[in-house]
């Protein structure tokens, strides 16, 4: 039995952490705090940069509209402005946001904005190549789920005068076997082009400096293949992989049928929109 009037011993001394212990907690803490910083990243990227894409988006296709209301379906569709949207593109395989306003141009800040139109390719509906580049991944992605496209899905777009009603062309691997009498109705004039687009394919990866898949005739020297031999195609590229800019997708299509808009049913749409 210990007496009251015993003095209390002193508290054994504080043990300190070793180095080694220390720094495992160091280099811990920040491993924490770097998965913050790149999950802010990551959801500043995905998250906020969309959310000031969809207002830029929303007053791009305002002014569309504004600038259609002065077209008559008898004139010709007006030019393109840089940075400003021409074109609606529809996507009905896909629901991610579509339809989309096409801007003239593919510098960032277009393209903030939406798809954007590469300069000096072709216009809607005209012989040669009418080339888009999108986002796959942040400010919206309208380009986000271009893998999810099959052959013959429809690539619709609307201009001030008409509608343009592409179809995705037959996959590497379908091209050889393809056979157009057993194909389904909806791919009517979307089989494989052959002649100078014999390696033109619904769907492609490529490498970001190749460039030529934007050309008239994709993959061909520019002024190869004269204009009037020329198909109606539509190309979109995004990049690949999701939030990775390593490579490039590439989705080809064919125009297959077009339609005048009719000048008192302004709300009348081809059947492919389900109108």
């Amino acid at each position: 039995m210990v007496s009251l009037d015993t003095p209390p011993q002193a508290p054994p001394p504080e043990r300190r952490p070793g180095r080694p212990r220390a720094v495992l907690r160091g280099f811990g803490e920040g491993l924490i705090t770097l998965g913050l910083v790149v999950l802010l990243f990551v959801f500043y990227e995905v998250q906020v940069t969309s959310w000031f894409s969809a207002r830029q988006q929303a007053d791009a296709t305002q002014r569309l509209r504004d600038r259609w209301r002065e077209v008559s379906p008898e004139d010709r569709a007006p030019e393109p402005i840089p940075g400003r949207g021409f074109a609606r593109l529809y996507v009905p395989a896909l629901d991610s946001g579509f339809p989309f306003t096409v801007l003239e141009g593919t510098d960032q800040d277009t393209l903030a904005a939406g798809p954007g139109h590469y300069t000096g390719t072709a216009l809607p509906g005209e012989r040669g190549n009418f080339a888009l580049a999108g986002h796959r991944s942040g400010r919206m992605a309208p380009f986000g789920d271009l893998d999810r496209l099959g052959s013959c899905d429809a690539m619709v777009v609307e201009t001030a005068t008409e509608w343009y009603v592409y179809r995705v062309l037959p996959l590497r691997g379908e091209a050889a076997d393809w056979a157009p009498e057993a194909a389904p109705e909806r791919c009517a004039g979307a089989a494989p082009i052959g002649g100078p687009y014999r390696e033109v394919f619904g769907r492609n990866i490529v490498e970001p400096q190749r460039r030529e898949v934007i050309h008239p005739v994709p993959g061909v020297s520019r002024g190869t293949v004269p204009e009037q031999w020329r198909s109606r195609l539509i190309t979109l590229t995004t990049c690949h992989p999701r939030y990775s800019a390593e490579k490039r997708m590439i989705v080809h299509g064919v125009l297959t049928k077009r339609y005048p808009k009719v000048a008192d049913r302004p709300d009348l749409r081809p059947p492919e929109l389900g109108g």
